[in-house]
């Protein structure tokens, strides 16, 4: 469950990523913005390593996620030293992926039990 939320708010952060780039274009405020969404996403990012690793460490279960979240942690890295060198072709492109990838991993998760799905016995 842990491990979905993480997901989740990385999904959201990148999602609003691209909304504070637009306000960066048009907006004079748009840079501190996007500046602010760019923390926010390292930020979430940095949690969902950190959530990777307290959810595989007790149940001894598969280090896949937390290779996953530091994979995705060294893009996001990538991507904040791209944007800060602005470098426009090659950020916006890796912004893309990095929001397909939150999207794909989201999707592959196991979806949350639900209490009307419960059999009753």
């Amino acid at each position: 469950m842990f491990l979905r939320i993480a997901i989740i708010l990385q999904t959201v952060a990148l999602f609003t990523a691209p909304i504070t780039a637009g306000l960066l274009l048009t907006s004079p405020d748009g840079r501190a913005l996007h500046s602010i969404s760019a923390y926010g996403v390292f930020t979430v990012a940095v949690l969902h390593l950190i959530v990777a690793i307290l959810v595989w460490r007790p149940g001894g279960g598969s280090p896949r996620p937390i290779l996953y979240a530091a994979g995705f942690l060294a893009l996001v890295l990538a991507q904040v030293a791209l944007g800060i060198a602005q470098t426009k072709t090659l950020h916006v492109p890796l912004g893309v992926l990095l929001f397909g990838l939150s999207l794909l991993q989201l999707s592959r998760l196991p979806a949350a039990r639900s209490i009307y799905t419960a059999s009753y016995k």
